[in-house]
């Protein structure tokens, strides 16, 4: 069993608190993805779970083993860096090599677990190569079979495909969540990429400031965003948010937003009041889109145009308000040209517009 336990884990750097009391529970065998916008603290908690950084309050558990004080060679850990790290002077052989060699590994169990990763990785052509003589991608498959050599029950990834281009990132990723389920090892992954997170974990810890605002499967954390931040961190556009505020009439409480009053569901009516400020989170797949009026339809002017080609990025303008809305490729519009757009009320996302929060 490789479940990883953290109980109210702080790090401070000088006066900067990196991680607040961060308490979370990685099931054995699950891909976690600690997501967030840079200085977070995600990196900072996974080094916390290597033992390359000593924290300064809490605990931590792998496997039911409290390993808060212990080094990182007694953790039973495997590690994949930002950076390749990769020796330059070793052959790939050598490289893959090398944390066994540290390990004391006897010789034909070190052969067996090169040929074993560099299958995995299908770098087994490479392997009497020297660094300068693959390519980046390749060097990161060299750095990752690194790490999957060492018989490991957990596998730490601190950004691994940052460093490559678009397309090389996007067959690496495949490549990622094939082999890690195949070595059932439990994983956490540390990226500012939401594109990485929603295709590769299991669950996406969401973190800003040194906290954990959502921790929840990606479909979840998608489409029920706990706050305004993690909506419009996740998703590609992000949500929109239209201010919106609640009136109370005989039919019970509506909320006006973008000149149009939409019923407030019964189940969150008792968590609100009326006068009170809120957003309305929408995605921008769930915005119907028209060029002609009709009932409960925002209407707008069409702001930019951005062909994507499967389908056209509409930024609208409604009121003082800019909102992203998807098309299909085949509907044209222009700059200026006026639109009305009605919103999937069942998708909507409310929201209270002073705290952030979600209504539950």
């Amino acid at each position: 069993m490789a479940e990883i336990r953290l109980e109210s884990v702080r790090k401070v750097f000088g006066k900067v608190v990196a991680t607040h009391d961060v308490s979370l529970v990685i099931h054995d065998r699950e891909f976690m993805v600690l997501l967030g916008p840079s200085g977070c603290g995600k990196t900072t908690l996974l080094r916390g779970i290597a033992g390359l950084d000593a924290i300064d309050a809490g605990r931590i558990f792998i496997g039911g083993q409290d390993v808060t004080d212990l080094p990182p060679r007694r953790r039973r850990i495997a590690m994949v860096f930002q950076s390749y790290a990769v020796f330059p002077h070793l052959t790939v052989y050598e490289n893959i090599a090398f944390g066994l060699r540290m390990r004391r590994a006897p010789d034909g169990e070190v052969k067996q677990r090169v040929q074993f990763a560099a299958e995995l990785l299908q770098i087994s052509d490479l392997l009497q190569r020297y660094p300068a003589q693959v390519s980046g991608g390749q060097r990161q498959r060299v750095a990752v079979a690194r790490a999957l050599a060492v018989p490991s029950e957990v596998v730490l990834m601190d950004e691994p495909l940052s460093n490559l281009d678009a397309l090389l990132r996007l067959e690496m990723r495949a490549e990622l969540k094939r082999l890690l389920k195949e070595v059932n090892a439990t994983v956490v992954y540390v990226t500012h990429d939401q594109i990485e997170a929603l295709s590769l974990g299991d669950r996406i810890a969401v973190m800003k400031s040194g906290s954990i605002l959502q921790c929840d499967t990606p479909l979840n954390v998608y489409d029920y965003p706990a706050s305004d931040f993690v909506g419009g961190f996740i998703g590609s556009p992000p949500m929109n948010f239209l201010a919106g505020q609640v009136t109370a009439n005989g039919s019970g409480l509506r909320v006006r937003a973008g000149g149009v009053e939409f019923q407030l569901p019964a189940a969150i009516e008792s968590q609100v009041r009326a006068g009170a400020n809120m957003w309305l989170g929408i995605r921008a797949e769930n915005i119907e889109v028209a060029s002609a009026a009709g009932d409960q339809m925002l209407v707008g002017a069409v702001h930019v145009v951005e062909p994507l080609g499967s389908h056209n990025l509409l930024t609208v303008r409604v009121g003082d308000e800019r909102i992203k809305v998807n098309t299909h490729a085949d509907m044209v519009f222009q700059p200026g040209q006026p639109i009305w757009l009605r919103l999937a009320v069942d998708k909507i996302r409310w929201l209270d517009r002073e705290s952030g929060q979600a209504i539950a």
